[in-house]
């Protein structure tokens, strides 16, 4: 018998895996919108000022364009992109009413605590046609929450301002803990938009929201801190398999 013989090769231990949760969330909420109508669509993450402020009716002294908000690159002339908008902006250039798109994909704004991070996920979906009102846009946002929160979910709009649309709401849900937590924005598009993509705002009108996937998942799964999603821990990761 030789040496060989007695040697036992180490066991193979094959762990399940799965998608991180934020791209679960993520998927899920693209999967939602497909079903409703909403076209995917995609952009750069380097961005012109022009797509992502000027086209979206964010003027000069608006302060998300300032640079303790915004990530400049190349000498200030384009940017790492603030939120996904753009990416509607130069498919609705080349698309005429009607019109659904979605857009998903990572973002990039100043903000580092348990609750913002400097990279995070955004799902956007906007929609053009004759007659699109605000009632329509409450309608989808609570078959969207419906289906994410289930169909007990308490949900609140409030009067928000943003340069794209208008008017503005931010939607919130009642947590099991009684308070009413922010969930994402929406409004009825600025006609200033509609403009600025060759699209008559006399004879169409839109809506369109945002959400941000990380705030999304933290309710979803219970988790406090945003942190905890990018921190490569296996003990925390494997709770979503």
């Amino acid at each position: 018998m030789s040496d060989l013989d007695n040697l036992n090769p180490p066991a193979i231990f094959n762990e399940p895996g799965s998608l991180h949760p934020i791209n679960q969330t993520k998927d899920f909420l693209l999967k939602l919108l497909s079903e409703m109508g909403f076209k995917e669509v995609h952009g750069p993450e380097i961005e012109t000022e022009e797509y992502n402020f000027d086209m979206l009716n964010i003027k000069k002294s608006h302060p998300a364009r300032q640079m303790h908000d915004t990530f400049y690159v190349e000498g200030k002339k384009n940017v790492l992109r603030t939120h996904t908008s753009p990416v509607q902006i130069r498919s609705m250039l080349e698309t005429k009413p009607p019109m659904a798109f979605t857009s998903a994909g990572k973002v990039y704004r100043k903000d580092d605590d348990a609750t913002h991070l400097p990279m995070f996920h955004q799902v956007e979906g906007i929609y053009i046609d004759e007659n699109v009102t605000f009632a329509n846009l409450k309608y989808l946002i609570h078959k969207i929450l419906h289906e994410l929160f289930g169909e007990n979910v308490q949900i609140r709009f409030r009067p928000s301002y943003f340069p794209f649309t208008e008017p503005s709401a931010e939607v919130d849900i009642l947590s099991e803990s009684g308070k009413w937590l922010e969930i994402l924005g929406c409004g009825v598009v600025n006609p200033n938009v509609l403009e600025n993509c060759d699209i008559n705002s006399n004879n169409y009108s839109g809506l369109a929201f945002g959400l941000g996937v990380e705030r999304i998942a933290m309710l979803k799964y219970g988790v406090n801190d945003i942190r905890e999603f990018y921190k490569s821990n296996l003990d925390f990761l494997k709770q979503f398999i």
